[in-house]
């Protein structure tokens, strides 16, 4: 198979077999059910984790079908949920480039994730320091669309927010301009905590500065907080606007947080968000998983 010889390819299946049989359901938020013949997860439910088609992965575990895309091997990453070094080992094993963390393809920590999959009547999601969504629970797509899709520098939501105005619609004009300034307030804390030389950083900031005025003016005041938590009014084009609260659990150097939204007190909020849940829920499961994984999304930002 082009980019990938024959060996790696049957070692990678063994490998991607390995650690689905060490996961308890439980583990993954899943319900054991009955008649397992086995401990650990059954190929459709790994295919299920990672957004992939069950006659793919079936292929991979065999050693056969197409090399497995960076995105692909992220989302088996976290599905299985693989260590960084087991992370690591699979980029190799898939002759592909191991990430360089910070991107939209990180590692995210297990523990993280766990405390993610026991969310599920709650929107959460997993992002960088640089907002960059890692990882969704179904009731955030629902809320704020699927934002794990994009590559590149538009992989940063303070990036597509300077750079592309659809993004905004996320939230009323009246919050624009608090919105901006909050994240350029954050994006400077950000910054101060990662190394000087940082090469991503540096190049995100540089290009905001040539090319958004408006981000310009904002850095210029040197404004600078972590945004551990927030009230933000979120526009769902199906629901109307929902008042939540966004709480933050940070990683031990900072570069990912657990973002997991709540109904503000004294709103109507509540209703709404069970509402999404029916509504929303449905929305995204209509956008099926193609067969390297990725899905539609039903807005940018």
């Amino acid at each position: 198979m082009e980019g990938m010889s024959a060996v790696k390819y049957a070692e990678l299946g063994a490998f991607l077999r390995s650690r689905r049989e060490r996961i308890r359901p439980s583990d993954v938020g899943l319900p054991a059910g009955p008649r397992r013949r086995v401990p650990g997860l059954r190929r459709e439910e790994v295919a299920q984790l990672a957004g992939a088609s069950v006659d793919y992965y079936n292929e991979l575990e065999r050693g056969a079908g197409s090399q497995p895309s960076e995105q692909m091997i992220a989302a088996l990453a976290r599905a299985l949920r693989l260590s960084a070094d087991e992370r690591d080992y699979l980029y190799r094993l898939a002759d592909r480039p191991v990430p360089v963390q910070g991107g939209a393809a990180s590692h995210v920590h297990p523990g993280m994730l766990d405390l993610l999959g026991r969310m599920p009547s709650t929107p959460a999601q997993v992002i960088t320091d640089l907002h960059i969504t890692l990882v969704q629970n179904p009731l955030a797509v629902a809320l704020v669309g699927d934002q794990s899709g994009f590559r590149g520098p538009r992989a940063s939501f303070v990036h597509r927010w300077f750079t592309e105005p659809d993004t905004r619609l996320l939230y009323p004009e009246a919050d624009h301009e608090s919105q901006s300034r909050a994240l350029v307030a954050d994006l400077r804390a950000a910054a101060a905590r990662r190394d000087a030389k940082d090469a991503e950083v540096g190049s995100m900031i540089r290009t905001l500065l040539a090319v958004s005025p408006e981000f310009a003016a904002l850095w210029a005041d040197h404004d600078v907080a972590f945004r551990r938590d927030d009230r933000k009014r979120i526009v769902h084009p199906t629901i109307g606007v929902i008042e939540v609260n966004c709480l933050n659990l940070f990683s031990e150097d900072g570069r990912q947080r657990l973002l997991w939204f709540t109904p503000a007190v004294g709103t109507e909020s509540a209703g709404l968000l069970e509402l999404l849940g029916v509504v929303g829920t449905q929305e995204v499961v209509s956008a099926a998983p193609t067969r390297t994984g990725g899905r539609s999304s039903r807005r940018s930002g």
